[in-house]
């Protein structure tokens, strides 16, 4: 682990793993401990893989001014990365939320992005609508899973606009290509490591211009690679498809059976469509 200090002073963390060139990974949740990231660095030995904690997060100081943690201001955090290891740029690796941070971060420093890689990625920044049938249509595709009726009964709840507090829950088998124990553990570890008022104030107002970033992203000049799961109803992959449509130079991966973690699910599939990407 190294730490480093940001604009305003507070110290953050990054976990650097292997050799080879930096790959920055960013994150989701919002406002995740990047643990769950930890397995990345196997899957791709050929490059230095730094987990990036977020102010807040893991083991990254809690700032003194809260407003902070909104999205649009944590661009300078990842800049301060940048100078700190001394990268004329950066091959950012984004997973979900974190692809919100990924594309400000692209759309105000578009000459530090050398490769930018988004893994089944949130779309606020850019402000492309996945409806509540865009989620539903994708969680039918596994109405043959033994535990579907239940998970499928509380999406429709969440989607109504009904949820309880035991409805993220009920849904959790959908996250997943397979659920079973391994999913279960991953999802057992992701609790209590999300900073709740972070992720509160990550998209306040103020935090998303969607049309100007994508006028911004319209004139990246930057290799992009969006990857999405088959069944992952969070990025399902017809928005996935709208959002690489917003790039000049971009593809689309579809990791089939896949859901909102794909290096779970089929780490060899992942690995060599990113390995291929970052060549």
């Amino acid at each position: 682990m190294i730490t480093f200090p940001a604009y305003d002073g507070t110290r953050l963390a990054c976990h650097v793993r292997g050799g080879g060139p930096p790959l920055v990974c960013l994150p989701g949740g919002p406002m995740q401990d990047s643990a769950y990231l930890a397995g990345l660095d196997g899957l791709l030995p050929h490059r230095g893989v730094v987990r990036l904690d977020l102010r807040g997060t893991g083991s990254s100081a809690t700032p003194d001014d809260p407003s902070g943690y909104r999205c649009d201001r944590l661009v300078d955090d990842v800049e301060a990365l940048r100078e700190h290891l001394g990268l004329e740029k950066l091959d950012l690796l984004a997973h979900s939320a974190g692809a919100n941070l990924a594309a400000l971060y692209a759309a105000r420093h578009p000459g530090r992005v050398g490769r930018l890689l988004l893994v089944t990625p949130s779309v606020f920044a850019v402000g492309i609508t996945v409806t509540g049938d865009d989620r539903l249509e994708t969680a039918r595709l596994r109405a043959a899973e033994p535990w579907f009726a239940p998970a499928y009964a509380a999406l429709e709840e969440l989607v109504a606009g009904r949820a309880t507090p035991d409805t993220f829950g009920a849904i959790a088998p959908f996250w997943y290509g397979r659920w079973d124990d391994a999913a279960r553990a991953h999802r057992a570890a992701e609790e209590g490591h999300k900073n709740q008022e972070a992720a509160a104030a990550y998209g306040a107002e103020g935090a998303f211009d969607p049309d100007a970033t994508r006028a911004a992203l319209a004139a990246l000049d930057a290799p992009v690679m969006l990857l999405a799961g088959g069944t992952d109803l969070a990025a399902p992959p017809r928005a996935m498809a709208a959002y690489a449509a917003l790039f000049p130079d971009a593809s689309l991966t579809v990791q089939p059976d896949a859901g909102h973690y794909p290096w779970l699910d089929d780490p060899q599939a992942f690995a060599a469509a990113v390995s291929a990407f970052l060549a």
